[in-house]
């Protein structure tokens, strides 16, 4: 059969007229799919580049946002004298570098009824933080960055706008608060905090693709906030850049970016720095209404692939001339098709698994030495996509892990002092967490004006299921616990509730006590957990009296009892979970109950954050590089107060 015969006459009748025919449909076929290929790819890492500086972005406003809306609840709900005032806006701007300033402005006579303004501010200058009250430059009333909120009674972004003598770009975040006043909810103030529009140009400058696309930041009314062109801030709209250019396309595209669209706009938009044919994407910044464009210049991003197109072409018209000649010396060239099949070897050899393998329908040599390597190619393709998707899997995984962990550390308080305004009792906690999520957890609340819960706990196991155990025993225990409870009347409930359909057996040591402020009786259970360390004022230091009961959680009906201490002012407790004295170093020493009682001993006369530092500190040394297996969490409470502690 013709599909039998040599290889010699296989060449010398097809070569000629099909070679031709061949590289045309190849270099064309070539040129489209390298072209969607690039375009697809263009729009995936626009779509990338473009998420992660929003996502900055976002992060910076939203932690900024925080900032004024808990200062708001807190001035609904406490008063403070001008001194305390004072030292809270301080603290705003002296704790968040993102901020550039911080007020606090009242209504008419609502400070001081005196006072018909009053609005302290304090902003940062290039040598520290200074302070001014608003009323003495400006009628703040009328500003919208007062007005706007007051009127609408929510939280508002404001356009950017520059400070008082023009030197500072900035944009407002304002909070409205209200008192009830005669029975009726009255505003009473707004809280506002400017971010540096610096910070921002920062984040959106840092986005470079190729020579010259870039990305910019526009207002919500299509102002520009951020660009290239400078002279373009605060003096231009990206609509009185579309008159200027008669350029329909690009006044669309900023009707729709003002309206908080998301878009991808192909080879429609010309570069206000270049002048060149760009493809846009855009993105709103959803926290205040923003809108991010990206620009990537079109004929920089299809550059390569013009240049390979034309050197293949050359390369193409070259090569046909030179085998037309080697057809005519066949004799000589009968062993080229191998060639070709050795040279396509070589390159899947070194990782380059696209190599086209020619479609060889013959039995003969080069027909199995083709099909053999395309069987060979395919096996390599599917091997690393096996790798990959596994690889792919993994790194879900520590993702997903990763996010656990965030939200494990959100339900802990992290404010310290957590209560500023009491001064009869001191507490810090301190969590240093391991590499994957645990179910080591610590809670303090005051149940009311004179007693204050303490709860912290270990879960068993680890991973996710310890952590929604851990979540779980956390709430259980804060929404029993009040002052007419024992504590043990309050274990055997939550150990209750944690052993009715528990079919996998997990179960946490708690330790909970409450502390009655007025009168330093300390009453508390201990469920199976590490016994706190007593720290009288006098330096004495010792174990809690007392044998840990039963785990929570593993059998129900299990009784637990409650046990009281007497605190002397200046008394106090340390508590921790086993990753405190269990910690082993690089030889396999654990970290201990008597090392931990030393450690304690040099620093019980500090304040209660000096000595969960002390302690981690510590820990830090003594494991020094050696990996971390078990969350630490350590937490010290000292007793201020009058009492004697006899109850």
């Amino acid at each position: 059969m013709f599909k039998n015969k040599g290889i010699a006459f296989k060449l010398v009748l097809f070569f000629t007229l099909s070679s031709a025919a061949i590289f045309a449909a190849i270099f064309s076929y070539n040129y489209l799919v390298s072209r969607r290929m690039i375009q697809k790819g263009i729009e995936e890492n626009s779509a990338n580049l473009i998420t992660t500086t929003t996502s900055r972005i976002e992060v910076l406003l939203t932690s900024t946002q925080k900032v004024p809306q808990n200062t708001a609840y807190l001035l609904e709900n406490t008063n403070y004298d001008e001194a305390e005032l004072f030292k809270v806006i301080y603290a705003i701007v002296e704790k968040n570098p993102e901020i550039y300033g911080a007020a606090v402005a009242f209504e008419p006579y609502a400070f001081d009824r005196t006072k018909k303004y009053f609005a302290p501010y304090f902003y940062r200058n290039g040598e520290g933080i200074s302070f001014k009250y608003l009323d003495r430059f400006y009628d703040y009333f009328h500003w919208d960055w007062y007005q706007i909120p007051r009127e609408l009674e929510q939280p508002q972004w404001t356009e950017p706008y520059f400070g008082e003598g023009g030197g500072v770009l900035m944009s407002s975040y304002a909070v409205p608060f209200y008192r009830v006043v005669d029975g009726t909810r009255r505003l009473t103030g707004v809280v506002v905090v400017d971010i540096s529009v610096e910070e921002l140009r920062k984040i959106v400058s840092s986005i470079r693709i190729l020579r010259s696309g870039y990305g910019f930041l526009i207002s919500k009314n299509g102002t520009f906030v951020t660009h290239p062109i400078k002279e373009h801030i605060m003096n231009e709209t990206i609509f009185s850049i579309a008159e200027e250019r008669k350029d329909p396309m690009l006044r669309e595209t900023g009707r729709r970016m003002i309206r908080g669209e998301t878009g991808y706009s192909a080879g429609s938009v010309k570069s206000a720095v270049t002048g060149k044919t760009c493809i846009m994407t855009y993105v709103p910044i959803k926290s205040n209404g923003w809108s991010l464009g990206v620009l990537f210049p079109y004929d920089e991003l299809m550059a390569d692939i013009t240049n390979l197109n034309h050197v293949v072409l050359a390369l193409g018209i070259g090569g046909l001339i030179l085998l037309a000649l080697a057809v005519v010396f066949i004799a000589r060239s009968i062993t080229r098709p191998l060639t070709e099949m050795a040279d396509i070897a070589g390159r899947i050899g070194t990782g380059d698994l696209e190599a086209h393998v020619p479609e060889v329908r013959t039995k003969d040599e080069v027909g199995r030495l083709a099909s053999a390597l395309d069987c060979m190619k395919t096996s390599l393709k599917d091997y690393i996509r096996e790798i990959t998707d596994t690889t792919a899997a993994r790194q879900r995984m520590e993702s997903e892990l990763k996010i656990a962990r965030n939200i494990q550390m959100g339900i802990l308080p992290k404010e310290f002092p957590p209560f500023p305004d009491r001064k009869d009792f001191d507490i810090h906690a301190l969590t240093i967490p391991a590499r994957e999520v645990g179910g080591d957890f610590y809670d303090f609340f005051l149940i009311d004006r004179d007693h204050l819960c303490i709860v912290i706990g270990d879960a068993s196991g680890k991973g996710i299921p310890a952590a929604i155990f851990m979540a779980f025993t956390k709430t259980l225990i804060k929404a029993k616990a009040s002052v007419s409870i024992e504590t043990g009347v309050l274990m055997e409930e939550v150990n209750d509730e944690l052993s009715k359909g528990n079919p996998a057996d997990m179960f946490i040591t708690v330790f909970c006590a409450i502390l009655n402020t007025a009168t330093g009786e300390l009453r508390y259970t201990n469920g199976g957990h590490n016994p706190p360390v007593i720290i009288r004022r006098t330096g004495d230091l010792s174990y809690l009296d007392g044998p840990g009961e039963l785990v929570v959680g593993i059998m129900e009906g299990t009784r637990y009892t409650t046990r009281t201490l007497a605190l002397n002012p200046g008394d106090g407790l340390f508590l921790y979970t086993d990753g405190v004295t269990e910690a082993m170093n690089a030889a396999g020493e654990i970290f201990s109950t008597d090392r931990l009682k030393d450690v304690l001993a040099t620093c019980a006369d500090g304040d209660v954050s000096a000595i969960t530092a002390c302690v981690g500190g510590a820990i830090n040394d003594f494991c020094k590089d050696a990996p971390q297996y078990d969350d630490i969490t350590m937490m010290a409470v000292r007793y201020e107060g009058t009492g004697s502690g006899n109850g």
